[in-house]
């Protein structure tokens, strides 16, 4: 809403599934709404204030706004433009031949837009509702509204990226109750225009760079796809193994804590220990011993030592052969260094010729029972040798520090590294993240 109290008309590009979805519901929201579409069939169907797509409640909210009079639809982007403060562009974005995305549609748009803005007096925010990777909007879109308008984004216009977030038969109620809203934002001027239209709808709202708002689309539908697939193998398996699946199911599903929550997903190092991957392993063979093709499970473990590879490329492209360890065990506050990935990392180091130090604060080879000293005794024999008491020692011995323990003397140690020192932060230390600027830290995968 404006100083005025008056609502923003809205145009909308693309009169599919997400456009006829936004379209109908902005208008029910008390927009005034224009269509734009090439497909005249949907526009005749709009005209007549039917939706041009099936989807549960839409039928009743088309009719209403058509009847009226603040959804309409036109074939010209010019009237469209012109006649609106936003464009929301829901074009499809479809796959090409090799798996890449297509961008045509989007591009086609964009163009269209851009020859209008170069003709329009005043502000306008182009909205991309349309699913696109990541440097799409500022790597093509957006140079393509400047090259076409002749004017400059954030000055002239604005442009923000707000995916959205619809499932195909809930999706009116999704509209009006979202697990969220993001906004990709070039400027706050858009962004907070953007985020006004949602005025009302609950869930947490997001006001994000704009490539996080076009990646935050492709995490949730490639995290619900790893769900299907998980889902799908386990069920194999325990239909293999003579087992309810849906028991079996209903008992993780009940674990709130662990299992349907924020636990392990946040970027970190590799995972390790005792538990994880003998249990990977153990289902994977498993499913191999009934016949049972699960490539989610058995590429687990292939997946957690190619990120541990990705830490150790990034220590030794920096040519440095001091290196110093935090943290040794599989995970902070404990002494546990079965499987442990930090083990696996100092073993490899060594092997290229690393000078490294370690040290841990719950790690001491006079304590070391079981398994677990079997464990240390075959992977790093001369661990004594490596492992250093005082913290400073380390920081002081590095020129790479290799930070997997978050605690604040360790942090504290690191920030009193010789200048040059180079950080690679495995946990994701902010206050690291801080201190040491520019090219002396480096985040694992941030």
């Amino acid at each position: 809403m404006d100083a005025s109290g008056t609502l923003p008309a809205i145009s909308v590009f693309g009169l599919g599934y997400v456009g006829s979805i936004s379209a109908a519901c902005f208008a029910a929201r008390g927009h005034r709404v224009v269509g734009v579409d090439v497909d005249p069939r949907k526009l005749e169907l709009l005209r007549r204030g039917l939706p041009p797509v099936i989807e549960a409640g839409l039928t009743e909210l088309v009719r209403d706004a058509v009847t009226s009079g603040l959804l309409s639809v036109t074939d010209s982007a010019t009237e469209a433009v012109l006649d609106s403060d936003v464009s929301l562009v829901c074009v499809a974005t479809p796959s090409l031949p090799g798996g890449g995305l297509s961008t045509a549609y989007l591009e086609a748009v964009t163009t269209q837009i851009g020859a209008v803005l170069a003709a329009k007096a005043g502000w306008h925010t182009v909205v991309y509702r349309s699913t696109m990777l990541p440097g799409t909007c500022e790597g093509r879109l957006i140079p393509l509204l400047e090259q076409l308008s002749g004017k400059q984004v954030g000055v002239d216009f604005g442009v923000c990226v707000n995916p959205e977030f619809l499932r195909e038969g809930t999706s009116v109620q999704d509209f009006s109750a979202p697990p969220k809203t993001v906004v990709g934002q070039t400027e706050e001027r858009s962004a907070a225009l953007v985020v006004g239209l949602y005025d009302g709808i609950p869930g947490p709202r997001f006001v994000v760079p704009i490539g996080v708002a076009e990646m935050a689309k492709y995490v949730d539908n490639c995290f619900h796809a790893l769900k299907v697939d998980f889902a799908n193998e386990i069920g194999a398996i325990c239909a293999a193994l003579g087992l309810d699946s849906h028991e079996v199911m209903d008992v993780f599903l009940s674990d709130t804590k662990l299992n349907l929550s924020a636990a392990y997903l946040r970027p970190g190092f590799a995972f390790g220990g005792s538990c994880l991957p003998k249990d990977v392993r153990a289902l994977a063979h498993t499913a191999r011993q009934h016949d049972v093709e699960v490539p989610v499970l058995a590429n687990i473990l292939a997946s957690n030592e190619a990120h541990l590879r990705r830490a150790l490329d990034s220590i030794l492209a920096l040519g440095k052969r001091k290196v110093g360890l935090f943290g040794l065990s599989f995970k902070s506050g404990t002494d546990d260094l079965r499987e442990s990935p930090m083990v696996e990392l100092a073993e490899r180091l060594i092997g290229k010729g690393c000078d490294v130090l370690i040290h841990d604060e719950n790690v001491a080879l006079s304590r070391l029972t079981g398994s677990n000293k079997a464990h240390i005794d075959d992977r790093l024999p001369h661990l004594a040798e490596h492992l250093a008491r005082d913290r400073d020692a380390v920081a002081q011995h590095g020129e790479v520090l290799v930070v997997a323990a978050g605690d604040d003397a360790t942090v504290a140690a690191v920030e009193r590294a010789p200048v040059g020192t180079v950080v690679l932060d495995l946990v994701h230390v902010p206050r690291l993240r801080a201190a040491r600027a520019g090219n002396q830290y480096l985040g694992l995968s941030w």
